[in-house]
């Protein structure tokens, strides 16, 4: 029996995974059919790709900067430049502040970290069990596989589901509310425009990045990545795939009106709804640790909406467990 079991394979799951591994046998679960959680790189063919989830990373704290500039040197991320034009009036745009992406696709940091660790993709956990002091985990496909422990990196609602019974600390008890985002990829004839990405002010769409300008392939055409604002999709998310033309649709046009590019043909569109993207209210807490049960449960909602504060979050974890 294996000392860890991790449930999922984002930023949280990657990071408490790679530093539990120097010292303890695991294995990471993943629903989804690859890497990455939250960082998720849709791909088109075999060199094309979009990042439609995290867009990219800009470090604010010294411990994660550190983090991120050790794997720029690894050649794992790069620095993403080009023409970023913001749009928003309402926010006052930070020009110090820069973007990294990954070289190949923004689930290269979690790629990188779980590269010598056993994951299981497609992988539903439905339920958790302790018996006598023992994790038995079952998942949708029948299987039961049994850990010492267990280490959840889920979105909270997900997470409440699974484990209330668990979990006696008060965290577990409180409303909290994950935004939903809503992202269409797109595909269009090749223009000149020389733009890396928008950033909106609007009330349906947030941001679109050019996919072209991250200088990681060749294409004959333009693809696009439009991500919706939070508000938007919190009214949409749950008749998304209904209504998935529609607001494939309402996005695509936002695009063009609001970036005043010629509309030219749209060659493939793939809708993609983040039901629990992040959380813009920190907790209390980084992370929990129930040392009795061997239960740990880290994630970036802990912490806020940015990719890094996932890393915060199973960094603190792992912190614990090794008090």
């Amino acid at each position: 029996m294996k000392d860890f079991c991790i449930i999922g394979s984002g930023i949280s799951g990657a990071t408490i995974a790679n530093s539990l591994s120097k010292k303890y046998s695991l294995d990471v679960y993943d629903k989804a059919r690859g890497v990455g959680g939250r960082s998720s790189n849709k791909k088109l063919n075999k060199n094309e790709s979009f990042d439609h989830g995290v867009q990219y990373i800009s470090p604010k704290s010294i411990q994660f900067k550190s983090f991120i500039k050790d794997l720029i040197n690894k050649k794992i991320l790069k620095k993403w430049t080009g023409n970023h034009i913001f749009l928003n009036d309402n926010k006052k745009e930070d020009k110090s502040h820069i973007k990294i992406i990954g070289k190949k696709g923004n689930n290269a940091i979690s790629k990188y970290l779980l590269k010598n660790i056993n994951c299981n993709f497609s992988s539903e956990v439905i339920k958790i069990a302790n018996r006598k002091k023992v994790w038995e985990i079952s998942f949708s496909d029948g299987s039961i596989k049994f850990y010492k422990s267990l280490i959840l990196t889920c979105p909270f609602p997900q997470l409440k589901k699974l484990s209330k019974k668990y979990i006696k600390h008060s965290f577990i008890n409180k409303k909290i509310k994950m935004d939903a985002n809503i992202t269409v990829m797109m595909t269009t004839k090749k223009s000149k425009l020389n733009v890396s990405s928008y950033f909106f002010n609007d009330k349906i769409l947030g941001w679109a990045g050019n996919e072209n300008s991250k200088m990681r392939f060749k294409s004959k055409n333009d693809l696009w990545t439009l991500q919706s604002t939070y508000s938007w999709a919190n009214k949409e998310i749950i008749k998304n795939r209904d209504n998935n033309k529609l607001n494939t649709k309402t996005l695509i046009e936002q695009f063009f009106k609001l970036t005043g590019i010629k509309k030219t043909k749209v060659l493939f569109t793939l809708n993609h709804g983040w039901k629990y993207s992040s959380n813009s209210k920190p907790l209390r807490i980084k992370s929990y640790w129930n040392s009795s049960l061997n239960l740990g449960v880290c994630a970036d909602w802990f912490v806020g909406p940015r990719l890094e504060s996932g890393w915060i979050s199973a960094q603190d974890l792992f912190n614990k467990i090794n008090k």
